[in-house]
């Protein structure tokens, strides 16, 4: 006797969590298929998507079937079901057709599994299609960010050195290229932002929430923290898992908020020390007088006693005289 053969059997059932509408999709996007055709499979009744396979390949495909979010199961082949590959090989070309299965309704599309749709999406920078992870969205706005700072630094060597040649043309014209650069790059901040957001399942227009004062300032943070879909969502298939450049360059991040935090901290402090020095020097200021801003009248000491008797002499009466 050969190896047992097993199949795999679908009777309408969803894992936990998933939605009919969203298994749908994607049971049309694995097997290339329209979903009208895939409804066919929602019946009720069992339904063989897989037969005549090994063991091994039986639960490859189980594993690619439940990344879809249908809940399916392997079950073996009966001992009396004829092997129809193994019929082709001994029958004639002309009573293969007769022996073909015929056509029915609810026969499920015949697409291997394992090769009919790659297990993760494809990454697209440039785009408002597709999804990434947190990490992928830190890195690539770290990148972003690096090279905004590079082009400004080197538009204000030359905006500093046209200001020198007193250049009024290379400056309007400096600044006309330099606003033109800003949108480019708002624009591929706003695509990756709106990737983030598909990897959770939410709309790309809620990017305008970064918009709306006080909402503006925490909302960024919510994109960044709220982990994304493990399996397909409505903006397709989970993206593929990190590689080595997105984690150095995602915990670069921690470095560069360090940095920030330092900075901000010695700046207050530097004030703080600053404020407090210039109030002790008013302080001390308008606390100090100098004597020569004070005059003071001093009467003249008598040098003798014959001075001070002469002074002292009482007045002259007219009339005695």
């Amino acid at each position: 006797m050969g190896e047992n053969r097993f199949k795999i059997i679908f009777e309408g059932a969803l894992l936990p969590g998933v939605d009919i509408t969203t298994a749908k999709l994607n049971l049309a996007d694995l097997f290339k298929s329209d979903v009208t055709a895939i409804e066919r499979l929602f019946t009720g009744r069992p339904v063989a998507l897989k037969r005549n396979l090994s063991q091994a390949d039986a639960q490859t495909y189980l594993q690619a079937l439940s990344k879809t979010g249908i809940d399916a199961r392997i079950e073996a082949e009966t001992p009396i079901e004829l092997n129809l590959a193994d019929v082709h090989d001994h029958t004639p070309a002309s009573s293969q057709a007769a022996l073909a299965e015929p056509q029915s309704p609810y026969a499920p599309p015949r697409a291997p599994v394992g090769e009919a749709v790659a297990e993760f999406a494809t990454l697209k920078p440039f785009s408002f299609d597709g999804r990434i992870g947190r990490l992928r969205y830190l890195a690539w706005t770290l990148v972003l960010t690096l090279v905004l700072s590079a082009v400004c630094g080197v538009f204000a060597l030359v905006a500093l050195a046209l200001i020198g040649a007193d250049s009024t043309a290379g400056l309007i014209l400096g600044g006309l290229l330099a606003l033109i650069l800003f949108v480019g790059f708002a624009f591929v901040s706003i695509q990756i932002t709106v990737q983030r957001l598909h990897d959770v399942g939410w709309s790309g227009w809620l990017w305008l929430l970064n918009l709306v004062p006080f909402v503006g300032t925490f909302f960024p943070f919510v994109t960044m923290v709220v982990p994304g879909n493990e399996l397909a969502n409505r903006y397709g298939p989970p993206p593929p898992p990190n590689s080595t450049a997105v984690k150095v360059l995602s915990s670069l991040w921690l470095v560069v908020i360090a940095l920030i935090l330092v900075g901000s901290l010695a700046g207050g402090l530097s004030a703080i020390q600053e404020e407090y020095e210039n109030a002790a020097q008013s302080s001390y200021d308008s606390s100090s007088v100098t004597t020569d801003e004070i005059d003071v009248e001093v009467e003249p000491v008598p040098n003798s006693s014959d001075d001070a008797a002469e002074e002292a002499q009482p007045p002259v009466d007219s009339a005695k005289e």
